[in-house]
């Protein structure tokens, strides 16, 4: 005897793709907030560098979890932010000689955004193929811009920490939620 489930799968909508998006705000300060216990300020490479892998790979989770209706593979991604994230930091935060002032850290943000934008860029290629190649120089823009309003609203930045404040990340989570709204669209396309 086969049972059968009255639970019917509702067709995904690019709203609730946006809405889900929304939760990853927490992967910043939780990221953040790990990175902080556990390595620390950013004042060196080794710090940057493992301070950006752990911030990445709590970003890339929560962010992992989101997508997850786009069936994509959890731990690429998650990989891929980790890197890019550790990679990212670790330039930019040498880049500007770990300096906090807002120019500084608009800079670190555009460096850590375009290389976490383009370790993404490669788990994106399969499923929007050339269309990956924006992800990189937009999350680099938005990023730099989620430090500009941390620095703006006076987040103590001096404390050198590896991503902006919750004022920064809900701008970029907001900005960014053209991700999963794009790739809910394009979906929904592909079965019309």
């Amino acid at each position: 005897m086969q049972l059968r489930s009255h639970r019917t799968e509702r067709p995904r909508s690019w709203q609730r793709s946006g809405l889900r998006w929304l939760v990853t705000f927490a992967g910043f300060p939780l990221g953040g907030l790990l990175a902080e216990l556990v390595v620390g300020p950013v004042d060196s490479v080794a710090p940057a560098v493992a301070g950006g892998a752990l911030t990445g790979l709590v970003l890339g989770a929560v962010q992992a979890w989101a997508l997850a209706p786009e069936r994509f593979v959890p731990e690429a991604w998650v990989g891929a932010t980790a890197v890019g994230f550790a990679v990212g930091l670790g330039v930019g935060a040498a880049a500007v000689d770990y300096g906090t002032s807002a120019g500084d850290l608009a800079i670190q943000g555009a460096i850590c955004g375009l290389a976490v934008g383009a370790a993404q860029a490669l788990v994106l290629r399969n499923r929007i193929g050339l269309v990956a190649l924006a992800w990189p120089p937009a999350l680099a823009a938005i990023w730099a811009l989620g430090w500009t309003i941390t620095t703006a609203i006076g987040v103590d930045v001096e404390q050198q920490y590896t991503v902006f404040g919750s004022s920064g990340a809900i701008t970029v989570t907001v900005l960014t939620a053209a991700l999963p709204i794009g790739l809910t669209l394009r979906a929904q396309r592909a079965t019309s």
